[in-house]
């Protein structure tokens, strides 16, 4: 279903849930200072999510190959980090009837999944997966598989979010998978992966041929622009836009690590016994 270059998917389903509650968990959630800054955070993803694959974008990404990039960049980058400012866990799970929690909590606790999952969640098992994610699904011919087939597709953007949200949760803290990364290890972390970004990104924008058959074969585009300038487009999506996030990461991180330890201290909070 489609109305003005907007569509409905499934994933708009899931982002209607997700809010619900996120609304219903806040109306018992303690409040602090920063919670409305943390709600916006979290309402910006979910509206990241909406722009990438429900709106025009997404009727575009099967024309031209930069559109297609930018829904990568905005599930990869974009939506998990704000989702995760959010601190969305704690207020979903309050969310939730009081009778599911207790049901859900018992299956979690038995679950045999949950060791191999938070394996995954470490930082280096979360890093590789992420930037392999990022680069297997961009190899041509896994990339074709994707045009040509709605299933695979979906698959692609639920890995690129998903694998997203492991990769982030490592940087900001956000509820039950802490990091164990100390600031230079957070910078050296985002800043491998921008680094694998680029190489990517590199190789789009040197490369003397489409290396797209879906796109090179398209008779006309939008814009009346040429396959490789396309191309060269989506590099520079995925090199200076896709970067940015890694970016404020990094330079947030090296702030912290430089910050005066009596600094530090002042913003601790005092313990009590």
């Amino acid at each position: 279903m489609t109305w003005s270059g907007w569509s409905i998917e499934p994933a708009l389903a899931y982002v209607a849930l997700a809010a619900w509650l996120y609304w219903l968990g806040g109306r018992s959630y303690s409040r602090t200072p920063d919670e409305p800054l943390r709600a916006a955070a979290f309402a910006a993803g979910l509206v990241t999510i909406v722009l990438a694959l429900d709106s025009p974008i997404d009727g575009y990404a099967d024309q031209l190959f930069w559109a297609h990039m930018t829904q990568h960049v905005l599930l990869l980058t974009v939506a998990p980090p704000l989702i995760l400012l959010g601190r969305p866990w704690p207020r979903m799970w309050l969310g939730l009837p009081p009778a599911w929690r207790t049901t859900l909590g018992r299956g979690i606790a038995r679950a045999g999944w949950t060791a191999p999952l938070r394996a995954l969640a470490r930082p280096w098992p979360a890093w590789l997966l992420f930037n392999a994610t990022i680069v297997l699904w961009h190899i041509p011919r896994a990339y074709e598989e994707t045009l040509t087939s709605g299933i695979v597709h979906q698959v692609e953007h639920a890995m690129f979010f998903f694998t997203g949200l492991l990769f982030w949760a490592r940087v900001i803290d956000p509820g039950p998978l802490r990091p164990r990364l100390s600031w230079p290890a957070r910078i050296a972390y985002v800043i491998g992966a921008m680094v694998v970004g680029w190489g990517l990104a590199i190789a789009l924008v040197l490369s003397p041929d489409p290396l797209y058959p879906h796109y090179a074969a398209l008779a006309h585009r939008p814009g009346g622009i040429s396959a490789l300038t396309d191309q060269q487009l989506a590099g520079g999506m995925m090199w200076v836009p896709g970067s940015l996030a890694y970016g404020i990461a990094a330079i947030f991180a090296f702030y912290r690590w430089l910050e005066p330890e009596s600094a530090s201290r002042a913003h601790r909070p005092a313990l009590t016994t």
